[in-house]
């Protein structure tokens, strides 16, 4: 028996991960859940090696070329494990015992990738800004040793809250973390000889992972691998050495489809915009400090900011939760509050968020 249809009653998404998704995308996703494509199947029954999985995977990858103004120099993988299996796969690839690697250090995802790396050769550490407990990004290295395997760096620091706009250029392979921050702005990819996304931020749901790797870095692996831990071995096989996550994946390609059709210049206005007035309200505030203090390391994706008084915290997490604002709770090692601005999230949501501090401001004057 068909169940009957119930009116949602959707909730502000401003979680940091898995974020908000664009409707359209859940609303294609749900209908394929039932049918994909009139072929009489749902999504989650499709074979992985079938001609229509072939396609998504076909088309996923011809989109993320062209969303970075990629050639055909660069292997497109989708990937199990997130973030962390990619802190692993980089230093067994391209790390020899007895080579070293440089890490910029500005946020716990760097330092987290930096010790994966440090079980398979030498870390090399360039800049940090861990001794401020990350409250501004390190300054860039102005020397990088050209003797390094790799530099990595993260991209976005969710929870932080400091991003680095641009992609710099790098006189060895550069590596970069860009699961927050992918896509929400215009960027200089060609300067990443890899860069790597978990893509329930800004590409879709929770369960793969993007890798964009040069061809050429393939043949700097330096150990004998499992194949699933091989990226030349993923790239031979087109992402589908065992079964794939077929639904993520998907999700991902409706995800870059809606990307497209917004135009990166105008989500990267609108994600500028939306930066923008939350910032501006937080430091009006008279309850609210900001963590990141340096207007430039601000990140566009992720608006920290703590309490001035402890008790504030419990109430406005309370106050959100009764306007159905959802996922504003900082992340457990820091306190106080985070605002996803992804690029799924709305205009309208962030400024209905901005009214509720402002009305949350005059209940606590009263």
């Amino acid at each position: 028996m068909l169940m009957k249809k119930r009116k949602m009653n959707r909730k502000l998404n401003f979680n940091a991960g898995p974020g908000a998704l664009p409707a359209e995308v859940l609303q294609q996703a749900a209908a394929a859940v039932v049918e994909y494509n009139n072929s009489g199947l749902s999504i989650l029954e499709i074979s992985h090696r079938g001609t229509a999985f072939a396609n998504i995977i076909e088309e996923s990858k011809q989109l993320v070329r062209e969303l970075c103004e990629l050639d055909e120099d660069y292997e497109i993988l989708w990937m199990h494990g997130g973030g962390r299996m990619q802190f692993c796969m980089i230093p067994m690839n391209f790390l020899g015992k007895d080579d070293f690697a440089g890490y910029i250090d500005s946020d716990h995802w760097s330092h987290s990738a930096m010790e994966y790396a440090k079980f398979y050769g030498n870390v090399q550490v360039l800049a940090s800004s861990a001794d401020d407990r990350y409250n501004h990004l390190p300054s860039w290295p102005e020397f990088i040793p050209a003797h390094l395997s790799y530099l990595h760096y993260t991209s976005n620091n969710t929870i932080y809250g400091s991003q680095w706009q641009t992609v710099p250029k790098c006189n060895v392979p550069l590596i970069a973390d860009m699961s927050s921050d992918i896509f929400c702005s215009k960027r200089d990819y060609k300067n990443c000889d890899m860069f790597y996304a978990a893509v329930q931020k800004n590409v879709g749901a929770a369960g793969v992972t993007l890798v964009v790797i040069r061809k050429d870095m393939l043949q700097r692996i330096k150990r004998s691998l499992p194949s699933m831990l091989d990226y030349k071995a993923q790239a031979n096989e087109n992402s589908i050495l065992n079964t794939a996550p077929v639904f993520a994946i998907y999700t991902a390609l409706l995800t870059l489809r809606w990307t497209k059709a917004q135009g990166i210049d105008s989500l990267e206005k609108e994600n500028r915009q939306k930066a923008h007035i939350l910032y501006e309200e937080v430091e009006r505030n008279s309850l609210f400090n900001l963590y990141v203090q340096n207007k430039e390391d601000r990140s566009l994706m992720n608006v920290c900011f703590t309490a001035i008084d402890p008790a504030t915290e419990k109430g406005f997490l309370k106050f959100c939760e009764e306007r159905n604002i959802s996922g504003v709770k900082g992340h457990r090692s820091l306190g106080g509050f985070r605002v996803s601005l992804y690029n799924a999230v709305t205009m309208q949501a962030t400024e209905q968020l901005v009214t509720a501090m402002k009305e949350y401001e005059h209940s606590v004057s009263i």
